[in-house]
Formats: structure tokens, sequence, C-alpha cells
């Protein structure tokens, strides 16, 4: 299994807290948000990385080749429109296996990550398997729906009354790149809207259960993020 990471967002609400430069290497519990993001993908035993970065973050490339020599990366540097086109532009380098893709957003015990991509592997007949969990502390949570065994009905609006969110992590199969000119012909832009685009032409989506993480946008969330991590991940 290979994984995929979206860093390319520029942070601008952190920007306009005062926390500048580039957010993946913003410092939350001593390291910075993209350290937990590598944290996350060596506890699933994965060693290969392709990553998107926007054209002014080089240094966050220099930081992964220099602090995470261990792991073996493909840098693409493009700044993109939305976080839908930054997932289409790592496609070229995700080709084969299912592929973890995380964005530098969530932190989450390392070991749930592991544990998450273990149990969407046995998920066999699975496209996609979402990370979900019930912690809500974003502006803007997607929200989730499943059916007895797991697959997911329903996402955004139409899951409105489920208490399920989505974690910000998951496993892809290649196969859901089929689907990139119809997400662009449909006007579609956000990577939930592509992964809601996906349960509508009948992709299988399930979703998996992990512990609480935290959702880094805002100033604020760092100090909730850096509790969190304190008190081990469980508080």
């Amino acid at each position: 299994m290979k994984a995929g990471i979206i860093a390319a967002g520029q942070g601008e609400r952190l920007a306009r807290a005062g926390v500048h430069g580039p957010k993946p290497l913003v410092r939350v519990g001593g390291l910075p948000l993209i350290a937990h993001t590598l944290n996350g993908i060596r506890a699933a035993g994965i060693a290969e990385v392709a990553c998107i970065i926007n054209e002014d973050s080089a240094a966050v490339a220099a930081y992964c080749h220099a602090q995470a020599p261990d792991l073996s990366f493909t840098f693409v540097h493009r700044s993109t429109p939305s976080s839908m086109e930054s997932l289409f532009a790592l496609a070229p380098h995700l080709d084969g296996e299912s592929f973890l893709l995380l964005t530098v957003d969530a932190i989450i015990a390392p070991a749930a990550v592991g544990a998450f991509a273990r149990a969407a592997a046995e998920r066999a007949d699975a496209d996609g398997v979402l990370a979900l969990n019930d912690f809500v502390d974003d502006e803007k949570p997607l929200r989730v729906r499943c059916d007895n065994n797991g697959r997911i009905t329903a996402i955004g609006a139409a899951a409105a009354d489920s208490p399920l969110i989505t974690a910000g992590f998951y496993t892809l199969r290649p196969a859901i790149f089929a689907e990139i000119e119809a997400a662009r012909a449909a006007g579609l832009s956000a990577l939930r809207q592509f992964l809601g685009h996906l349960i509508a032409r009948g992709y299988r989506l399930y979703g998996q259960p992990v512990p609480k993480c935290v959702d880094v946008d805002r100033a604020e969330d760092i100090v909730t993020a850096e509790a969190f991590i304190r008190s081990g991940y469980t508080a």
C-alpha cells in the first residue's frame, strides 16, 4: 500500500490569526503537522508516499527529506483550486493497489491510523473506506450515514441527522480515478463532493470507526490538539 498526502492548503484561517508559514509546518505538540501525518503512515507500515504541496511550500519537501529518510517521497508541487483537484494531481503516483489518503489537518494517535488501515484492508469489496468518529469540533463536519454492514448510504446534507463524521483519512482504490472527468463535468470541486459523487455512481464506500481525532484549521484548534496529545490521545 502507498500513502497520499494532501498538503497543498494555504492555511488562511491560521494566517488570519497570526500563525504564518506553510500549514504543514505549523507546530502542534512540538512537531509540524506533517510530522504527525508521517507518524501515522509509519504506523500503517507504509514506506512509499506521494504528497502534493503548493508551489510556495518547498520547505515542506525539504523537511520531509531531512527528517523522514526512512520514507520514499514523491512530491507534486502544484497550487490547486480545490482538495478534489489535489487528489487528482496525485493520481499518477497512486496506481496499482489501494492507497491510504490523508490530509495534514487531523491529529490522531498514530496507532489508530495503523489499526484503521488494517481494518480497511479486510473490506475486500470496498472501493473506499472512510475513517469515522463522533467527535465534532469542526465548523463544517462531513456527516455520514451507514447501513448495518457499514456501507455508506448517504454523505453530507443527506446524512445531516447522523452522529458520524469523517475523520480526515481514507483508503481508496485507484479505480475511483475513472470518475475524474465526470466529476469535473459536474462542476465538483471539494473532496467531500467527490466522495458523494462516488456513492451516487454506485461505488462501494464503507465507514470504519476510529478513536477521537482533532482537526486543526484555526488557532484555537492548536490549543485543543496539544491538550489532546498531552492526554495520550484520550481526552
